[in-house]
């Protein structure tokens, strides 16, 4: 997106959908920020930032350099980790008055493993508003396009540096049935692998995926047990920003006892297809696992007849 490109989209004719939202004063609008792409920023978004009073972000320079590229300049307002707390009393302050504000991380959604919540939670409690806009998430742009067959995810963020801390974690995770959701850093990336494989052995799927929407964006998936070589082979897999998500575990995705004792019951009467489809219903286990564990039931019962 070329400077002050920003402006000539605020003409598009789609953008008079933007006249039937109103946009309240004494507001914090939430707002993502793209996590890489800057052309992946909405257009209601650009919208917001042109009509508030100021914007509070992460880190001034980061921010300032991305509404430069769309040709908006506001006030910006420091809103980091290490000053949350007085950051959000000088915000509710400037909502009381009646401006309204844009809160923005420095890529991503604000609050999910970036400051935000804290101000969100001061901004509520005080009676105010706080609005989303929704957009980029390095989370769910991974999950995307994983492929891995999991309707539930369990976002844990980053993991602690400590490894002692880092275990504890990872073994309190080891039975959710859902897929996990890490961020790492590039000079931690190759120890919380190992990390990983140490935790949860060498079968379950990984997919590593960095620099999500950069120039250099790879996302890729292995069993666990062959990602260690995966980041080795090459040094520049080891560099940027990193989503790692897990295979959830095949013990808690599937009730091996109580699902086999529901396929045997109905292998007496229904096909193994029929019998994997009820079962599914029945037991709210995922109908792909349980078609296959039918199988394997069905020919130990041929055989035993």
């Amino acid at each position: 997106m070329t400077e002050h490109s920003a402006s000539n989209l605020l003409t598009l004719p789609i953008l008079s959908e933007v006249g039937l939202q109103t946009y309240p004063l004494s507001t914090l609008y939430v707002l993502a920020t793209p996590i890489g792409n800057v052309c992946d920023i909405s257009l209601r978004a650009l919208h917001v930032l042109s009509l508030v009073d100021a914007v509070a972000c992460e880190d001034t320079r980061n921010t300032a350099h991305l509404l430069h590229r769309y040709g908006i300049s506001k006030p910006l307002l420091a809103a980091h980790q290490h000053n949350e707390h007085e950051a959000a009393e000088k915000i509710v302050a400037r909502l009381q008055a009646g401006e309204r504000i844009a809160l923005v991380s420095d890529a991503g959604t604000p609050g999910v493993s970036d400051p935000g919540a804290r101000i969100v939670d001061a901004v509520l409690k005080a009676g105010l508003r706080a609005l989303p806009l929704p957009g980029p998430s390095a989370a769910i742009t991974a999950l995307s396009v994983s492929g891995l067959l999991n309707d539930q995810f369990h976002f844990v963020g980053f993991l602690p540096s400590k490894a002692r801390q880092r275990e504890t974690i990872l073994a309190s995770l080891a039975n959710v049935p859902a897929t996990l959701v890490l961020y790492e850093a590039p000079h931690r990336i190759v120890e919380t692998v190992d990390a990983l494989v140490s935790a949860y052995g060498p079968t379950r799927q990984i997919v590593i995926a960095r620099e999500l929407t950069k120039l250099f964006e790879t996302v890729h998936r292995c069993l666990l047990g062959d990602a260690p070589e995966w980041l080795a082979a090459d040094a520049m897999r080891q560099k940027g920003e990193f989503v790692i998500l897990i295979e959830s575990s095949p013990a808690a995705t599937d009730d091996g006892a109580e699902g086999d004792r529901i396929l045997k019951i109905l292998l007496a009467e229904l096909s193994v297809k029929q019998a994997a489809s009820l079962a599914a219903q029945i037991s709210s286990q995922k109908k792909n696992a349980l078609y296959d564990r039918a199988l394997v039931l069905k020919a130990l019962q041929d055989a035993e007849n």
